[in-house]
């Protein structure tokens, strides 16, 4: 479930993310959750010059990572008596609302993945099921490797949702175990290349032998 490249033309204002892709979202987070959220506070940081907004979900579906019947999401931004930060692309919740959050750990705590790229909004299609969608941004995607605005992903049923998790999980599993060889895959894979080279290698202890010679003599 990648999303679509397209050239949108980009405000010269507008706060610009690089875009991360489905697989490398599900790759890094360190749990991908299904939670309704039962309530929110802000409050200022130790040092009294930041406010942190803590959101409480009640997790109904661990997709990745270990279960646990709720987790607090440390978010930048919020309001503290009268004063408000606001950061573009931080997503915010409201209690009675229902997310997918892609979720990493931080010094202040569990916080979302890639902000709002990490955080789907759950709501119900005209048949009551339920469907997953991006949350609003406004940060614009740029693919840095084409230098092309990313599409927003579309919508989708909540099921189909959970089926690219578990398909990515598994893919991305396959690659790694491909890219790492076993250390008695390694040690096979260099003798087997000192077979195929006899001669080289023979020329090499030969060489480290003379220079040996040569240093012991001094």
């Amino acid at each position: 479930m990648a999303a679509a490249a397209a050239l949108i033309p980009v405000q010269a204002a507008a706060t610009v993310v690089q875009a991360a892709s489905f697989d490398e979202k599900v790759q890094a987070a360190e749990s991908i959750i299904l939670g309704r959220c039962t309530k929110t506070h802000s409050q200022f940081d130790p040092t009294g010059r930041w406010i942190l907004t803590y959101s409480t979900f009640q997790i109904e579906e661990s997709m990745k990572g270990l279960p646990a019947p709720e987790i607090t999401i440390v978010t930048p931004g919020g309001e503290v008596n009268g004063i408000h930060q606001d950061t573009i692309g931080v997503p915010t919740f409201r209690q009675g609302e229902e997310h997918v959050l892609f979720v990493r750990h931080s010094r202040v705590g569990p916080t979302v993945l890639y902000f709002d790229q990490g955080a789907y909004d759950v709501g119900t299609d005209e048949q009551g099921q339920k469907v997953v969608k991006p949350t609003p941004s406004g940060a614009v995607r740029l693919d840095t490797q084409r230098g092309v605005v990313v599409a927003p992903e579309t919508e989708q049923p909540l099921r189909s949702f959970e089926n690219s998790v578990r398909e990515s999980i598994h893919r991305t599993g396959l690659n790694r175990m491909g890219m790492v060889p076993r250390p008695q895959e390694q040690q096979a894979s260099i003798w087997s290349v000192i077979a195929r080279n006899k001669l080289l290698a023979t020329l090499a202890l030969i060489g480290a032998l003379i220079a040996t010679w040569r240093f012991v003599r001094r």
